[in-house]
């Protein structure tokens, strides 16, 4: 399909913005500190449905990364630094809970995402991603533990990103069920490149597993030598992801270097194709004109097809860096069914993507100051409001609602 490009009216805007200091950078030196402002928000809600908020629902989170409702509406907020929140559902109550694995919060990781047993009631197992150290540097780890109070109990490993290496970039990571209650695990490629495109690494990879960590049998066949699990891969940092309500396909999205960052499906078996294309641009090479055109990675000017898969949407020139995506499926917004938010770190905002079929149809920015900031998560609450991660020493989350 063809990319949905900034105009530049809309390149004017974001130079305005940055004057004035609207836009914030992440200030570890990675791709997640593209500051860039993103197009004119234009979205206005039909007047005989209400006015849409978006207010502060809890704050003071010091770097919070994922989050993720019980069942009973409370909410557990996992913050970079290794601790781990258990908000009550009207957010006023913030308790923390005890027995969270040792991370390593250096650069990119810590404490990451968090994600819910489909038979929480019966079985109340949580599942984290977290950055490990181990022989050879840090990896990508997943441990799950049953919530009992205010603490976790029966901690056990069930996945560890293989092999681990130095560096402190890049570690993904997204936790999503599939409706078969297998698990998802989105990793980055530790800012490695080629170990994307090796089926010996998990590197840049797309998991599946069970929930006890072992793996799926019909999980697709990559070939002798290839490492058990594997899903899909050429991926580079996916740190978003969500099932589709429909299909119950896996959404990611994951960072570009310069642009290119993608909206992508992860189907079993496909290669995404980093680090040989992209649509953006290795760091340090020029933009010319309005577009990475002559700079993109690949022979074919960062054309993914067809040796790989071409990504359902991607931005260009200037990186928005995508973090958690959700799919709207409540009764609060009818008019948002069915579409996709996406955060957006160096963007500072979220975004809407209106969908048709497996098409993006449309992109634009929610419209709500309270969101002009580095935004870490989006979620759907149980009371059918969006429920919105913000990023840094001072997070918050905001409540989308009307």
């Amino acid at each position: 399909m063809a990319p949905l490009n900034p105009q530049p009216r809309r390149r004017m805007l974001a130079c305005l913005l940055a004057l004035a200091g609207v836009v914030a950078g992440c200030g570890n030196g990675s791709d997640e500190a593209t500051p860039v402002a993103g197009p004119t928000p234009s979205p206005t809600p039909s007047p005989s449905t209400g006015p849409i908020t978006a207010t502060t629902f809890a704050s003071n989170l010091d770097s919070p990364w994922g989050m993720a409702f019980l069942p009973d509406a409370r909410l557990l907020v996992t913050l970079k630094g290794g601790s781990l929140l258990l908000l009550s559902a009207d957010g006023q109550t913030v308790t923390p809970v005890s027995g969270v694995p040792a991370v390593n919060s250096v650069g990119q990781g810590g404490l990451l995402d968090i994600a819910i047993d489909p038979d929480f009631a019966t079985t109340p197992w949580v599942y984290l991603s977290y950055a490990e150290d181990g022989s050879g540097g840090t990896g990508t780890a997943v441990a799950r533990a049953q919530l009992v109070g205010a603490a976790l109990q029966s901690l056990q490993v069930i996945f560890q990103q293989q092999p681990k290496v130095g560096g402190s970039g890049h570690f993904g990571s997204r936790l999503v069920f599939r409706g078969d209650k297998t698990l998802f695990v989105t990793l980055g490629e530790r800012q490695q490149g080629s170990p994307a495109q090796d089926l010996t690494k998990t590197l840049g990879k797309v998991v599946r597993i069970n929930r006890d960590g072992s793996i799926p049998g019909d999980n697709p066949n990559l070939g002798a030598g290839a490492r058990a699990g594997i899903w899909s891969y050429g991926h580079r940092n996916p740190q978003g992801a969500a099932l589709h309500p429909t299909t119950g396909e896996l959404w990611q999205s994951e960072h570009g270097p310069q642009g290119g960052d993608e909206i992508n499906i992860s189907r079993a078996g496909q290669n995404h194709g980093w680090p040989n294309v992209s649509y953006g641009c290795n760091y340090g090479d020029p933009y010319t004109g309005n577009d990475n055109t002559t700079c993109r990675i690949g022979g074919t000017g960062g054309v993914h097809a067809p040796n790989y898969v071409e990504p359902l949407t991607y931005w260009v020139p200037t990186s928005q860096a995508p973090s958690g995506l959700a799919f709207y499926t409540g009764s609060m917004f009818p008019e948002w069914q069915g579409q996709l938010f996406s955060g957006a770190l160096a963007g500072a905002g979220v975004w809407r993507l209106t969908l048709s079929g497996d098409t993006v149809a449309a992109r634009e920015r929610l419209p709500y100051s309270a969101l002009d900031t580095r935004i870490r998560d989006v979620r759907q609450g149980p009371d059918g409001a969006l429920y919105v991660l913000t990023d840094g020493s001072g997070g918050r989350i905001v409540r989308v609602a009307r």
